[in-house]
């Protein structure tokens, strides 16, 4: 009880800022009218998805560097959670578009990026899955996650901000901070944020000691 702590946080403060996402006011603006309120969901799930993405870069690096299994299950959890928050970021960032932008998708850079980046991390688990020998699995995912990290990064934030783009904050466009960010809807967004990082972490925890018990039932 006392170790899960954050788990249970995780949860009540996705749920808090679901409830408060439907239920509270949000700003009168133009063009996003309601839809505002996706801010609470496809941009949190967006932060979590970079944080464990972050997080597997480094566990990858350090099992390059020790060679120990536990570390390379952690990072490809940690992979899988952060694709699977990816997929849910884009299909409730391609909602949102159609109701501002009015198209599901647009010739958009940060689109673009966002799915060649997608694209990336599936080939990381078809690669690891065409592996059959663990060991060389894991470092061929390893090296993968090193390479494929700071490419992400690159399509989705450094490019759209140096090429036009619908996106707030990107191509000239200014931050959601210089719309109306009050703070009725920080008290919303910063706890969303934190809860997905904190659920997206609980789900790949739950994967990791899940791979865990199925290796040593092989060993067995």
């Amino acid at each position: 009880m006392k170790n899960s702590w954050w788990k249970y946080l995780g949860a009540v403060l996705v749920l808090y800022s679901i409830y408060a996402g439907l239920i509270n006011p949000v700003p009168e603006l133009e063009i996003l009218n309601e839809s505002i309120r996706n801010l609470y969901f496809h941009v949190p799930m967006w932060f979590s998805m970079i944080a464990l993405l972050l997080v597997a870069f480094i566990v990858s690096i350090i099992y390059l560097g020790t060679g120990k299994a536990k570390y390379d299950i952690l990072a490809s959890e940690l992979t899988y959670t952060a694709v699977l928050l990816g997929f849910l970021g884009l299909l409730t960032g391609m909602v949102w578009a159609h109701f501002t932008w009015g198209f599901f998708w647009t010739n958009d850079p940060k689109l673009n990026g966002v799915a060649i980046g997608m694209l990336i991390y599936m080939g990381y688990y078809i690669l690891r899955q065409a592996i059959d020998d663990d060991e060389k699995s894991g470092r061929v995912g390893a090296v993968f996650n090193v390479f494929a990290f700071p490419i992400f990064i690159v399509l989705i934030f450094v490019l759209p901000r140096i090429s036009d783009s619908l996106h707030p904050g990107n191509g000239g466009n200014p931050g959601f901070n210089n719309y109306d960010l009050d703070s009725r809807m920080r008290a919303v967004f910063y706890p969303a944020v934190l809860g997905w990082i904190l659920v997206g972490a609980w789900i790949a925890n739950l994967r990791t000691r899940i791979k865990k018990l199925e290796n040593h039932e092989d060993a067995l």
